[in-house]
């Protein structure tokens, strides 16, 4: 059988180092916001090329945390709009949702999966404050466009960065550091991931960080006193020292992912499979590897018969959920189609190459 990820198996590779790491951890005595905090913060920003990255809980809480500062901050208050692909994960809308703000969804690009720049502009009100791009699978939002709209109507610039560690364009620019602020989530199945929930917001902001940085700590400027009304929204300590373990390995472990959507790109040809849009750069890391098709049950039980695994992300639209019942009628045609369309074929630095062989042959069997 060929998993669609094997997490066991990709994080046995540094099991000598995590235990060091976690011995070393359990000797300080020191829990919660000590050195590997403090030390990943400052790596992982000068890895993206910013000022300041904040360690905090999970990707989700990296968004709502940057909308809450800049509601802090005067630029953003309760009821604005946020600009938002329609066919992104729910947690990007969620994080607009629950900083009291209010989504506006736009169609999808059909071949990148991301939001279509040219449909931005229709879609700003009097009430749009800001826009939420999403590198979705891993491929960077192509922003000259999106930051040209973003000037001319004073409009903050936001990435949910959470699929695209890594990812860089022909500027040598990395996802999050192509805005005002950015949201990552190490889940353990992203490119980065930790051992358990994990994430982190980057800027170039410096007042901005401030804030976050005391928001996630019970809105905390010293010990017991407090500033903001806070959360508790802490990078956990020893995730932050598995992070500091893997991150010097992520540019060689996307590099694998490329290759191998590079094989998949030229040697799948089969006419009833999609394949997605690659430009033969670093712009994407393929956090997801995502085909489309019609007949997308047919393929995943052809390809489950063959002992192939594969997911779908995501098979409901945000728009099509029960927790947003107030849209349920509207209609996004394209987002609809990559939804009732898409499939993830397994795709990851552990992957060998005789399984690569293996997916490709069967899928161009399909019939």
């Amino acid at each position: 059988m060929i998993k669609f990820l094997d997490l066991q198996t990709l994080n046995a590779r540094f099991e000598t180092e995590f235990q060091q790491e976690f011995k070393k951890f359990l000797d300080s005595g020191y829990y919660v916001l000590g050195n590997n905090v403090k030390a990943f913060e400052k790596s992982y920003a000068t890895y993206c090329g910013t000022k300041h990255c904040v360690g905090v809980s999970n990707g989700l809480d990296a968004l709502i945390l940057i909308l809450e500062a800049y509601k802090i901050l005067g630029k953003l208050q309760e009821g604005d709009e946020v600009i938002v692909p329609a066919n992104t994960y729910i947690a990007s809308i969620l994080g607009i949702t629950k900083a009291g703000l209010k989504p506006v969804l736009v169609e999808p690009d059909l071949e990148t999966f991301n939001i279509d720049p040219t449909k931005i502009e229709t879609a700003i009100t009097p009430k749009t404050k800001a826009i939420l791009v999403v590198h979705l699978y891993g491929q960077l939002v192509e922003m000259s466009e999106i930051h040209k709209t973003a000037k001319q109507h004073n409009l903050l610039v936001m990435e949910d960065a959470a699929q695209a560690h890594g990812a860089k364009n022909i500027n040598g620019q990395k996802a999050g550091n192509l805005s005002d602020a950015a949201g990552f989530s190490f889940y353990p199945t992203k490119n980065l991931g930790a051992l358990g929930e994990a994430g982190a917001v980057t800027t170039n902001d410096t007042e901005l960080a401030e804030v976050i940085t005391k928001l996630r700590n019970y809105g905390s400027s010293s010990k017991y006193i407090n500033q903001y009304k806070g959360v508790n929204n802490r990078l956990d300590e020893i995730q932050a020292a598995f992070l500091r373990v893997k991150l010097p390995h992520l540019d060689a472990d996307n590099e694998i992912r490329r290759q191998i959507a590079k094989r998949y790109v030229s040697e799948i040809t089969n006419s009833l499979i999609t394949l997605p849009n690659y430009q033969n750069d670093e712009s994407h890391v393929f956090h997801q590897f995502v085909i489309r098709t019609k007949n997308r049950a047919k393929l995943q039980a052809y390809l489950t018969e063959n002992e192939i695994g594969t997911l779908i992300h995501y098979e409901t639209p945000p728009h099509k959920q029960e927790a947003y019942q107030e849209w349920n009628e509207l209609r996004f045609p394209i987002t609809e189609k990559i939804h009732y369309e898409c499939l993830s074929l397994p795709i990851n630095p552990i992957l060998k190459t005789s399984e690569i062989d293996r997916i490709i042959a069967v899928l161009n069997q399909f019939s």
